[in-house]
């Protein structure tokens, strides 16, 4: 009796234990995305999951540039990549082979934030109702010389790491041009500070270029949070403002990696997100899902509702058009 009972523990036992392993376990999708895509990201995730139980989505965000070095170096695996920039894409991981085509998926444009209790913001915009999104007003005349007043910080991202970096440089530069004054980049370069993760605007920089959408959920959260719009020529916004804005271009450090362009110079552009599906991907079968759902009705209202705004349908070049999957849907070809 003590042996029968014992050896049917022990099938019981190896039952379970081939039970457990017969489970399929959870796949793991790598989103690797921009800041400024945080919260429509963090919904459409939501959206995901309750189609995809299975699968287990990591959600990584940071500075474009810095992902994709992070992607290229083996240090961060990208089932999905999004910039804050396509021309990250274009420029970076299609030359090193890291990626075949570039789907551009949203557009916004560049504002300038400050806080209505800071004495050094005070007349740095027009007279008018700051009702977001309704109503904003535009920068003051002379703007730009609040920006260069004694002890005035604006704060930003690295250049070197993060579109919305470069973009502030590439702002500066186009308002030199714009209002013709000798002199205005350096003199503007000359009070942009790298703002750490824990910056706060009004207390350790009194003026931040950042993207509006991004400007107008802050001010829902914060009531003395203010923006101002920078004329089009300027804010990156305008798709027929495109040959104003290649008077301007930076410069950055590449990939570092082995066969890559030791620097990228990167061309002022409308602002628009992009996104690939990177060839080092190791789920494409979830990752095209994913921007499946990003592209259609659910991450349309996603991206309205958070920002950035959507470009419906989204859009890929015709050189690269051959090199998208065949199941990804909703794309226009330009």
């Amino acid at each position: 009796m003590v042996l029968a009972a014992a050896a049917g523990a022990i099938a019981l036992v190896t039952v379970a234990a081939v039970c457990i392993r017969a489970q399929p376990s959870a796949r793991q999708l790598h989103v690797c995305h921009a800041g400024s895509l945080q919260a429509a990201f963090a919904e459409l995730g939501r959206a995901f999951a309750a189609r995809h139980p299975n699968v287990k989505i990591d959600d990584v965000s940071g500075g474009s540039v810095s992902l994709a070095r992070r992607l290229a170096s083996g240090t961060q695996a990208c089932d999905i990549y999004a910039s804050a920039d396509y021309s990250n894409i274009d420029l970076m991981l299609k030359p090193a082979g890291l990626a075949g085509y570039t789907v551009m998926f949203a557009r916004g444009r560049m504002v300038l934030a400050y806080l209505a209790t800071d004495p050094k913001a005070d007349g740095v915009a027009a007279a008018g109702n700051f009702t977001p999104p309704l109503a904003v007003p535009a920068v003051a005349s002379g703007w730009y010389q609040k920006l260069l007043g004694a002890g005035v910080r604006v704060g930003g991202a690295h250049p070197f790491v993060d579109p919305g970096g470069y973009r502030a440089h590439m702002i500066f530069e186009l308002a030199q041009s714009y209002y013709r004054v000798p002199g205005l980049y350096n003199a503007l370069l000359e009070h942009y500070t790298i703002a750490s993760p824990a910056g706060v605007l009004g207390k350790d920089f009194s003026f931040q270029f950042t993207y509006e959408h991004s400007a107008a959920a802050a001010a829902q959260r914060n009531a003395v949070y203010r923006y101002a719009r920078l004329p089009d020529v300027i804010d990156l916004s305008a798709i027929t403002n495109r040959s104003a804005y290649a008077q301007s271009r930076v410069t950055i450090p590449g990939l570092g990696i082995p066969g890559a362009a030791s620097s990228v110079t990167i061309v002022a552009t409308p602002a628009a997100w992009g996104l690939t599906i990177p060839r080092k991907s190791v789920n494409t079968e979830d990752a095209i899902a994913f921007v499946n759902l990003l592209l259609g009705p659910i991450g349309t209202a996603a991206l309205n509702a958070a920002g950035p705004a959507p470009i419906t349908p989204a859009i890929v070049s015709r050189d690269d058009s051959g090199r998208v999957p065949k199941s990804l849907k909703g794309l226009a070809i330009e």
